[in-house]
């Protein structure tokens, strides 16, 4: 096989021009004016290629893309056409907007609407929700709306992102090709949306969630320099499930196309990395704090930031007189009839583990019958987001468990379980919050969930609420929680006691510490809690993401960027300003001109793919090489690490050919010369320490090597487990120096290696 890197040396040495056609670049038109656009088509070719010149470090707007916009829509009641549209405050993209609190910084939305709007309609919607909302809304046919949403992502990218297998056709959505070609069509149509309004030089852009992994591809296709942020806000699963999705790498790299990718907690960021490394072959490091992943030139940051709670509208909600009333209400229902709350709330889902909840709560009654007729269990069950048999599964599981305990222990006035399966309005939910005495998440798999954070500010209440509760205003207020593992949440709430939720035994017992536990401890806990999510708002969440984003698009005005492959494998390759392509006419022309040339010709990776399993090169490889060398103008030299017994085999048929063996060390000038060095043989008796030592690493690490050259070991991982081969590869090399302090030799590292070599050869390779 020949490296594309060198397939037109046969020409140049023919003196002939390349075959290739010449690629003119043709730059797109493009005014820096919100929604004009022109001149754009898909090809790469064709894509911007930026200019530093002409860029701007002003941040005009951030424009923040995801699945659904703020927005509430109902027709308008008189059955006259029209709709009428209001905020939804509910919506975390609204309160992210509230939470920046800086009127210099405007915000666009782009996301589709709940309802569907007639295609009559849509010009005329899309000019209003501009006009008043600055939103701009993504219209979709209903059948490619349902194949998207409902089809590949709650059926597939939802259950496996959440450690879901599709193991059979009942178990998850076992991977359907036409609607992962409805999600990328749909991604497709919101950056068709995306390139109406934006300012690609100056306009932040942020794009939310799992609903637009590969967005990020067709944004830096038509601008190589986009400002471009992605958070995602669920799991992002271990290497060992993800692997398992047929379109694994294209989802990863419309993802590193992405200037910052944000994630909940270190696990999420720490299992993409991992699936970087794997599948890809990169490696990140992390530089004063930031972690950050090479990409063709480019540096893809890493943000880990759990998201947070809008303080103002939940402090404005426990302000309010429904609130009061329905705390008034739920004291004389419970506290008033020495009844003591526990309070659960979850969508009604496969994976907020409702029914291992009702289970515990099951067993703490069993267990502890000095709580039976005291505790009671409220159960808020939010509708389900999906739709699906697993859904129904669930509702019929809760109303049984449900049944089957009120029927066991109830007794006239008591029911251990209150089952809430009807929508909440906000204000009555924060109601349950300040009453309950403890707050129980169980959920086996939840990329952030936010109800622990709203319990411990609604328990922080005010001085109204206190009243109610009949307690004084300056006495310390207490919760308690009882957090699954495995909720996004549950690194930051560290008062919180940690259960598996599997563990039935371990959650019921946590439940009875948690109503046993002193007053005291109580209130320790709770002021822990309450100083970091009153600090680690929404607002310090958007502020610190938007930040990073800024600090990690700095180097684009630094940079000259060309977007290279087709498809969902297109990728922008960032170079140095004063980097210079080398033009083949160039090279042809100054070829012609000149009498005496040195060709320097490296060989691993360069005349040899570095993939390649059969390093030894091809006739075709050796005709090329005869070609340049016949030329008597020509001095070709051939670098390699290899040995020089192993190159002198290889290139026998090259009777002119000069071979630097060894990086340099050996060399000769032709086949029939002998062998040189620049210095003289060192002493190799430290080979007899060095080995041994890389023979233990060899047997302890499956899939590595050891080449034995005449100046040199090399310890080589390539073929290891990435994460295992590098880590080993640490280890040995400290194990080396140590072993080797006293020789004359220097232990290096590499890529996917460990080499000792004399310390007169590092003159040569360096």
């Amino acid at each position: 096989m020949v490296s594309k890197s060198y397939s037109n040396l046969l020409e140049l040495a023919s003196g002939e021009a390349p075959s290739f056609g010449r690629m003119r670049r043709r730059i797109p038109r493009i005014m820096t004016v919100a929604g004009i656009i022109s001149d754009l088509d898909d090809d790469p070719a064709d894509s911007v290629c930026s200019d530093p010149s002409s860029s701007s470090v002003q941040r005009d707007r951030i424009i923040i893309v995801a699945n659904q916009l703020p927005i509430r829509a109902q027709r308008k009641s008189d059955n006259s056409k029209g709709w009428i549209f209001s905020w939804d405050e509910n919506s975390l993209l609204l309160q992210l907007k509230d939470g920046l609190g800086d009127d210099d910084i405007e915000v666009i939305y782009v996301g589709c609407l709940k309802e569907e709007i007639h295609v009559n309609e849509q010009d005329e919607v899309s000019q209003i929700l501009l006009d008043t909302f600055k939103c701009v809304p993504t219209f979709l046919p209903p059948d490619l709306f349902s194949r998207y949403y409902h089809g590949f992502c709650k059926q597939q990218l939802w259950p496996l992102f959440h450690y879901m297998l599709p193991l059979s056709p009942d178990l998850g959505g076992r991977f359907n090709r036409s609607l992962w070609q409805a999600y990328v069509s749909v991604n497709k149509i919101f950056a068709d949306r995306i390139m109406e309004v934006i300012n690609p030089e100056d306009d932040f852009v942020w794009v939310h969630d799992y609903h637009l992994m590969v967005l990020p591809t067709f944004l830096r296709k038509r601008f190589n320099r986009v400002k471009l942020g992605f958070f995602l806000h669920s799991p992002f699963p271990s290497s060992e499930i993800y692997k398992t999705l047929p379109i694994r790498e294209e989802i990863l790299r419309a993802l590193l196309n992405s200037d910052l990718i944000g994630f909940h907690t270190f696990d999420y960021a720490r299992h993409f990395l991992s699936c970087c490394s794997r599948m890809l072959g990169l490696t990140y490091e992390s530089k004063r704090g930031y972690i950050g992943l090479e990409y063709y030139g480019r540096t893809v940051s890493i943000k880990i930031l759990p998201v947070g709670i809008h303080m103002g509208q939940l402090q404005s909600v426990l302000s309010l007189p429904g609130t009061e009333a329905k705390v008034s209400e739920l004291i004389k229902q419970f506290h008033d009839q020495g009844k003591v709350m526990l309070l659960g709330v979850d969508d009604m889902d496969i994976f907020k583990g409702i029914s291992l909840k009702l289970l515990a709560m099951e067993q703490l009654l069993i267990q502890h019958p000095e709580w039976q007729g005291k505790v009671v269990l409220v159960q808020i069950a939010n509708p389900a987001r999906g739709r699906g048999k697993d859904v129904k599964e669930v509702q019929a599981e809760t109303y049984s468990t449900v049944e089957r305990i009120n029927q066991t222990f109830g007794k006239p006035g008591y029911d251990p379980v209150v089952l809430i399966d009807e929508p909440l309005k906000f204000y009555e939910r924060i109601a349950y919050y300040v009453v309950a005495e403890c707050c129980l998440v169980t959920a086996v798999r939840d990329g952030m969930n936010l109800i622990p954070y709203e319990y411990i500010i609604s328990r922080q209440g005010n001085e109204k609420l206190d009243k109610f509760l009949g307690s004084e205003p300056s006495s310390p207020k207490k919760s308690m929680l009882v957090v699954s593992e495995f909720i996004g949440c549950s690194p930051s709430l560290s008062g919180a006691i940690r259960v598996n939720p599997w563990n039935i035994d371990a959650v019921s017992d946590a439940m009875d510490s948690a109503l046993e536990m002193a007053d005291q401890e109580k209130q320790l806990r709770h002021e822990k809690h309450y100083r970091y999510v009153s600090t680690h708002d929404v607002g310090y969440w958007a502020r610190s993401f938007l930040q990073d984003l800024e600090r990690t698009c700095r180097e684009h005005v630094r940079q000259r960027c060309w977007g290279i492959g087709f498809g969902l494998s297109f990728r922008v390759v960032a170079l140095d300003p004063n980097f210079k392509k080398l033009s083949m006419e160039h090279i042809v022309s100054a070829y012609k001109r000149t009498t005496t040339r040195a060709i320097l010709l490296d060989y691993d990776g360069t005349l040899m793919p570095q993939a390649s399993i059969d390093k030894s090169p091809n006739s075709k490889t050796i005709d090329i090489l005869n070609s340049l060398c016949r030329d008597k103008n020509n001095m070709v030299f051939l670098v390699s690490a290899k040995s020089r017994k192993t190159l002198a085999e290889w290139f026998s048929p090259c009777e002119n050919l000069g071979i630097a063996a060894e990086h340099g060390y050996f060399f000769r000038l032709r086949r029939d010369e002998e062998w040189e060095t620049c210095i003289p043989v060192a002493d190799c008796g430290w080979k007899q320490i060095a080995e041994p030592v890389m023979k233990l690493y060899t047997e302890t690490t499956d899939g590595s090597t050891i080449e034995d050259k005449e100046t040199a070991l090399v310890w080589s991982y390539e073929d290891a487990d990435p994460d295992f081969g590098s880590c080993q590869a640490k280890e040995l090399l400290d194990h080396l120096e140590s072993v080797l302090a006293n020789e004359p030799v220097t232990v290096k590292s590499g890529q996917n290696l460990v080499e000792v070599k004399p310390q007169q050869s590092q003159v040569l390779s360096g």
